[in-house]
C-alpha cells in the first residue's frame, strides 16, 4: 500500500508522520511518499520524518520527491496539504482586506475569497493526476483550505475525496478535557459548513453535558464568544463565527497587527532548522504552536478509516445529500459520521436553527460562485461572489476590493489575466 502527502513539505509532517507510524500495526503502508516542489525543505522534512520513522520501527520506506507524477503513481491515498503563495500570501489576505475597511483572515471574508481563487485551480489538477495514475479506487483528502470549498470543487469534478479539518476535533478534545472525560466518549453535535458550524450538543456516553456547560460564564474562552452569545444560541459556535457575530471588534484587532502570517513564518523558520538536527528523532513541542493541532492526527486517523474499514468516527466535509435540512444534496457539509472503504456515512443531525441556517445558506451561494470563479477566471462571477459574501456584500466595495485582490495575487491566477470571450473587467 501506498500513501503519498502533496505538500509533504510542510513543517505540519512530523506529525503526520508520527500518525501514520502509530498506526502501522492496523495499517500496512509498504511506502509513504512526500511531495513538494521547494527541495529544500523536502529534503530537511524528509530527514526528521525519517528518523521518526526509524525510531518506531515502521517496516516500510520512505520516499522524497519533487514530481507530482512519481508522487501519485499508484497510490492508494493521496492526501493534500497546500498554501499556494506560501505565508507571503497568507499576510496579503490579512492586510489588503483592511484598505476596504474590511475582515482580514486567511479563510474567511476576502482573504478566504483570494486563498479559493489560488487554490481550487492547483488542488483540481493535482487531482487530474490522481484519476490518472493512481489506484482506481483511491481517495483523496483534502486539509488544505478552504477546505469546503476545495472538497466542493473536488466533488463537482467527481473526484473521490472527503475534506478534514481541525475545528471539530480540536472542540472535542477541549471540552473532553473540560469534563475530565477521554476524548473518545465525547461526540458532538457538530453541523455547518467548514470554518461556519456549530455544536449543539456534547454526548457523553450519551448524555447531553452541553447545558451544564453553557451555565458556565467562561464557557465562551473556549471560541472567544461571550458566554451569554453562547446560551442565546444554545450552541458553541465555532471560533470563526465570531468574525460574523463580532465583526466590528475582529475588523479592528485584526487590522492594528501584529499578523498571524508573520508569526507563523518566524515559527516555520525555527522549526525548520530543529528539524535540521540530526539528533532530533521526535515531533518538537514547538510545532503545537504553528496551529492546526490535531490535523496530522486526524488524517492519519481518517487515511486508516478509508483504507482499512474500520468504521471509526470522524467530522469530516462531505456532500450533504439530506443531513441537514434546508440545504441542496450537493451542498459540502461539515458533519460527523461514521467512514470505511466506501467513505463516510454522515451520522444524523438535529436541523440547524434559522440564523443558523440562514448564513449557511449565505456562505454556499458564495463558496458556488467562488469555485465557479477560480475555475473560469470570470471576474463577474468573481465579483457575484463576493456580493454574496455576508463579510462583503457592497457593490461599491466589491469592485475596487476585487480588483485589489487579483492585482495582488496576479501570479497565481492566470484565467484572470487570460483572454476570455464574454468576460468584463471588473469596474466596466
Amino acid at each position: 500500500m501506498k500513501i503519498a502527502v502533496i505538500g509533504g513539505g510542510s513543517t505540519y509532517t512530523p506529525e503526520l508522520i508520527e500518525g501514520f507510524a502509530r498506526r502501522s500495526r492496523v495499517l500496512a503502508v509498504e511506502e509513504l511518499v512526500l511531495q513538494d516542489v521547494a527541495a529544500d525543505r523536502l529534503e530537511i522534512v524528509g530527514g526528521l520524518a525519517r528518523r521518526i520513522l526509524a525510531r518506531q520501527g515502521f517496516a516500510g520506506r520512505l520516499v522524497t520527491t519533487t514530481s507530482p507524477d512519481a508522487a501519485v503513481d499508484g497510490a492508494a491515498a493521496v492526501l493534500i496539504q497546500l498554501r499556494i503563495g506560501g505565508q507571503r500570501a497568507r499576510l496579503v489576505d490579512e492586510t489588503l482586506p483592511g484598505r476596504f475597511g474590511l475582515l482580514g483572515q486567511e479563510t474567511t471574508g476576502p482573504g478566504g475569497f483570494a486563498k479559493g481563487l489560488r487554490t481550487i485551480p492547483v488542488v483540481l489538477a493535482i487531482a487530474d493526476l490522481v484519476a490518472r495514475r493512481a489506484r482506481h479506487d483511491a481517495w483523496i483528502v483534502d486539509f488544505t483550505n478552504p477546505v469546503g470549498m476545495v472538497t466542493r470543487a473536488l466533488l463537482d469534478e467527481g473526484h473521490r475525496a472527503l475534506g478534514l479539518c481541525n475545528v471539530a476535533i480540536g472542540l472535542q478534545r477541549r471540552l473532553a478535557a473540560r469534563l475530565g472525560v477521554d476524548p473518545d466518549r465525547v461526540r458532538l453535535d457538530h453541523a455547518g459548513l467548514n470554518h461556519l458550524s456549530w455544536i449543539r450538543r456534547v454526548l457523553v456516553d450519551g448524555i447531553d453535558r452541553l447545558p451544564e456547560m453553557l451555565a458556565s460564564d467562561d464557557i465562551g474562552d473556549l471560541v472567544d464568544a461571550p458566554a451569554e452569545l453562547m446560551r442565546t444560541l444554545g450552541a458553541i459556535p465555532s471560533y470563526y463565527l465570531h468574525y460574523f457575530y463580532r465583526t466590528d471588534r475582529a475588523t479592528e484587532a485584526r487590522a492594528g497587527g501584529p499578523h498571524r502570517a508573520d508569526e507563523v513564518l518566524d515559527i516555520e523558520q525555527t522549526l525548520l532548522k530543529m528539524y535540521a538536527d540530526p539528533a532530533l528523532d521526535h515531533k518538537p513541542a514547538l510545532l503545537d504552536k504553528r496551529g492546526g493541532a490535531y490535523y496530522s492526527e486526524a488524517a492519519a486517523a481518517l487515511a486508516t478509516s478509508l483504507l482499512t474499514g474500520d468504521g471509526a468516527h470522524h467530522y469530516v466535509n462531505v456532500r450533504n445529500n439530506g443531513t441537514i435540512d434546508g440545504l441542496s444534496d450537493e451542498t459540502v457539509v461539515e458533519v460527523p459520521a461514521t467512514v470505511d472503504t466506501a467513505g463516510a456515512h454522515p451520522v444524523p443531525v438535529a436541523a440547524l436553527a434559522p440564523e443558523m441556517l440562514g448564513l449557511v445558506q449565505a456562505v454556499t451561494a458564495y463558496e458556488i460562485l467562488t469555485i465557479e470563479a477560480a475555475r473560469t477566471g470570470d471576474r463577474r462571477v468573481a465579483l457575484r461572489a463576493l456580493l454574496a459574501h455576508p463579510l462583503v456584500r457592497q457593490w461599491d466595495i466589491a469592485v475596487p476590493l476585487l480588483d485589489a485582490v487579483l492585482d495582488a495575487n496576479r501570479q497565481h491566477l492566470p484565467r484572470f489575466f487570460a483572454r476570455h470571450p464574454g468576460t468584463q473587467p471588473a469596474d466596466a
